[in-house]
């Protein structure tokens, strides 16, 4: 049962509220003043809080303030009630972090709706949702019925690509964000001097493309290959657009989903021009096994072309190559069939990862 805090100084209003929403199965904690809210809100944890501006002692305001300071009541919704109708009062509360607005007198299924709709908000952003086709869906139709927005995404069979198909190429029009289904694509960019620079490799659950359309370049800055069988979900441009810009709410969220491992890359970018090649291919190797595509174990884990390793940390085939052999030599990795890696002692090769 959601529990619903009601701040009101005025008797007959605090329980005229409190009957309509325990009639509509919510449990019902109130508060004759702002100082006896802040200390029920902090007690109770509601779901919502209603609360009226003008009290004495304490005002409306003054609670929401010392509220949002409070890690444990911050991100509580709250909601303004007043029987003063001001646009300055209105974009008072607003500025100060209050989600909606109802001013008396009101109808029973407008405070109802109010509730329901700042619940379901943040139970949308609370939520968490999987690394899959599915949830990525369930994201979609939650955030079009939550904000009203149009469907933004007609659910098209999956694209697939076979080993070394080119998803998209650096320079070509941006055109789709990709969702991976199934499969590995890497990532790369060529260099001035004709070297191609591998940028991340990325799995199911991860998505490629969205540096170019979040800069709002007009074309792809980095080209996008299959490095196994692959199977992935395109959203347009524009439905892009419309998840990004349309609502903050969902903007963040949807930013969250996308950005799987972007810090990473920065990380990779910084260590490409400061790390010595052995400390690189430590933290490529281990990069490797947190995203599950080499192992321990010599019956799993993906085959690595040695090409694309060698991309990855900034150096000849050769160079990945000899320190490859070298650390295979030393007991901390061997190898397999299909180009695969399994890591030996991984304690040795975060020690050389973490290196100063």
């Amino acid at each position: 049962m959601k529990k619903v805090l009601v701040i009101e100084d005025n008797r007959d209003v605090r329980e005229d509220i409190a009957d309509i929403l325990e009639l509509s199965n919510y449990k019902v904690v109130t508060a004759e003043n702002g100082k006896t809210g802040i200390i029920n809100a902090e007690k109770f944890v509601p779901d919502v809080i209603i609360c009226d501006i003008m009290m004495p002692e304490m005002d409306g305001y003054e609670v929401l303030e010392t509220l949002s300071r409070n890690e444990i009541t911050a991100k509580i919704p709250f909601i303004f009630l007043s029987a003063r109708a001001e646009r300055t009062d209105v974009r008072k509360g607003m500025n100060l972090g209050a989600d909606d607005y109802i001013t008396k007198p009101f109808e029973e299924n407008e405070l109802i709706e109010a509730i329901e709709c700042r619940i379901k908000k943040k139970e949308f952003l609370t939520k968490q949702f999987l690394k899959n086709r599915e949830s990525l869906h369930e994201f979609i139709e939650e955030a079009s019925d939550l904000l009203n927005l149009k469907r933004v995404i007609q659910y098209h069979p999956a694209e697939k690509y076979e080993k070394k198909d080119v998803v998209f190429m650096e320079g070509d029009k941006v055109s789709k964000l990709y969702f991976i289904e199934k499969g590995i694509i890497k990532t790369s960019r060529i260099t001035e001097s004709g070297k191609e620079f591998v940028t991340g490799i990325y799995g199911a659950g991860d998505f490629v493309g969205q540096l170019s359309l979040i800069s709002n370049r007009s074309n792809y800055t980095e080209t996008a290959t299959a490095i196994e069988n692959a199977e992935v979900y395109g959203i347009s441009k524009e439905d892009f657009n419309t998840l990004l810009y349309e609502n903050k709410m969902v903007s963040k969220k949807f930013i969250d989903m996308i950005s799987n491992n972007l810090v990473d890359v920065q990380e990779q970018l910084m260590n490409m021009a400061f790390a010595p090649v052995r400390q690189r291919v430590a933290k490529a190797l281990l990069e490797l096994y947190h995203k599950g595509f080499i192992t321990d174990d010599r019956d799993s884990g993906v085959g690595i072309p040695r090409e694309d390793f060698a991309g990855m940390i900034g150096t000849a085939t050769e160079t990945a190559i000899r320190m490859l052999t070298e650390f295979k030599g030393e007991g901390l990795i061997t190898t397999g069939k299909g180009n695969k890696i399994i890591l030996l002692k991984k304690d040795v090769l975060e020690s050389i990862s973490n290196a100063i």
